[in-house]
């Protein structure tokens, strides 16, 4: 929809829609600067933060004219970063009809001289041109961006500093040359420790252990997560990245349970707008909640906008549940090119193992008594010797306590001893302790979360700088809300 919606801009009849668009949006990028210049005068950074939401929101309406007539407005005509930046932009639309009717509206002398306006402007370039699919042009201004950043080190620059950490990373990602920048992400995470930025750190630590997760190093990324300096997560969006990244480790190193909690926990924290994350983070919990041998609810595949996701995961886990081998393999086989591009085929080979004691306990349950041929056919053991296979797998369930029977093995079979009362043991117990442990967890976690800005107990805003900031705030959403009601 966006792409025609862009389209319909480009080819209107009537050019002061257009115009009035352009001069529109390029209102609302100055109104954003003004906010950067005032949260840096006043060391706010909450205001940077919302200059940042600010322009997510305009992005979608960022074209190069208005781009290039804001990088003139916030950056000295001449200066070097100035011309950094005009070079990566199109230079087919830099004189479109739009520039001249936009520019003249709204130009006004370079009076900006701030750091973080002109970080701001590397962001601003950087988040079009990845938009633009000019991955290469992508590559050059965040690269030239993370060079300008090494000199600073102002608490003010360290929110649109994590942004631009974010955007290099996934410039280089796009083009395939991830394994280029992990010393510099490695360095920038060790000049955001010593200066202290808590958010530049988290960023980067995502950042590199979603690089070595790309290529499957995952000892490098434990020792990385292990060694890292600990502190409070200030970003729930980087927060939960960090449990996904988590989750994906512990389940490679075999410690399920941990994995379990950290990947529904990453689920349960994301945003809803996060749906491809949920996605992921749903996916991976499902294969490790069926090696742990639990099966999951039917309400997880069910959820709003990821049934279709989730369906080979959903026949996979009724494979799982029935126990049937040769179900496995078939959707196994039929949903691999998907299973490959999730990364969790290896996985699923470890869930065979799992199929089998699921049906062997099923057998067991079924029949008090029951030969190991029968037991070999019904678990469809594809081997050259199905029988000695079935004992030994007869066995292993025995030894591990999956099963509660005995082998005779003059006869060849396979003895159930009566099944007990459950409630008789410790199960119940252990469910509900587990059950405690969750809400009492969940409880602490959102204690946690309420935080209060700093010094807030000492600084009064004043009434009137409270509903002069207010007044602006609700102005520049209304501009915005109107802008997004015309085009859609």
């Amino acid at each position: 929809m966006t792409n025609d919606l862009e389209m319909k801009e480009v080819q209107a009849p009537s050019n002061s829609v257009s115009s009035a668009t352009a001069s529109s949006t390029l209102q609302h990028l100055k109104e954003i600067a003004s906010l950067i210049e005032s949260g840096a005068y006043a060391k706010e950074v909450r205001r940077i933060v919302r200059a940042v939401r600010l322009t997510m929101m305009l992005r979608r309406k960022l074209r190069a004219p208005v781009v290039s007539a804001f990088l003139g407005y916030a950056l000295a005509p001449g200066s070097e970063a100035h011309s950094r930046l005009s070079s990566y932009l199109p230079k087919d639309e830099q004189h479109d009809m739009d520039v001249d009717t936009a520019t003249s509206a709204v130009q006004g002398p370079a009076k900006y001289s701030l750091l973080e306006l002109e970080i701001y402007c590397y962001l601003l370039v950087l988040i079009f041109l990845i938009d633009q699919k000019s991955y290469n042009e992508a590559k050059a201004c965040s690269s030239a961006s993370i060079a300008r950043l090494k000199n600073m080190n102002r608490r003010t620059v360290d929110v649109l500093a994590s942004r631009l950490y974010f955007y290099y990373s996934y410039s280089y990602e796009l083009t395939n040359s991830l394994a280029e920048i992990r010393g510099t992400l490695l360095s920038l995470h060790r000049m955001a420790t010593l200066r202290h930025d808590e958010l530049g750190q988290e960023t980067l630590l995502n950042l590199l252990l979603r690089n070595y997760l790309h290529y499957n190093l995952y000892d490098q990324a434990e020792k990385l997560r292990s060694k890292a300096p600990q502190f409070e997560a200030h970003s729930n969006q980087q927060f939960c990245r960090y449990l996904f990244y988590l989750g994906r480790i512990r389940t490679i190193q075999l410690e399920y349970t941990d994995a379990k909690e950290s990947l529904l926990q990453a689920a349960r924290k994301a945003p809803v707008a996060a749906r491809g994350f949920r996605i992921q983070c749903n996916k991976w919990a499902v294969i490790v909640r069926l090696l742990l041998g639990e099966i999951p609810e039917r309400t997880v595949f069910m959820q709003k906008g990821m049934k279709k996701a989730l369906t080979p995961y959903f026949e996979l886990t009724n494979a799982v549940r029935i126990g049937d081998l040769e179900l496995f393999r078939t959707v196994a086989e039929k949903f691999s090119g998907t299973f490959n591009s999730d990364r969790t085929r290896n996985l699923i080979v470890r869930l065979r193992h799992n199929v089998i004691r699921t049906g062997l306990r099923n057998i067991s349950i079924s029949y008090s008594r029951i030969s190991l041929a029968d037991v070999a056919r019904k678990l469809r053991l594809d081997s050259q010797n199905p029988v000695a296979d079935a004992e030994s797998i007869v066995a292993k369930a025995i030894r591990d306590g999956a099963i509660d029977a005995t082998i005779d093995h003059s006869n060849g079979w396979m003895v159930s001893k009566e099944t007990g009362d459950i409630y008789s043991t410790n199960e119940p117990q252990i469910a509900f302790n587990s059950r405690i442990v969750f809400c009492l967890n969940m409880h602490n976690e959102a204690v946690r979360a309420l935080r209060f800005p700093p010094n807030s107990h000492k600084e009064k805003e004043s009434a009137e700088k409270m509903r002069e900031r207010q007044q602006q705030e609700q102005e520049l959403a209304k501009h915005i809300a109107e802008e997004d009601d015309d085009e859609f």
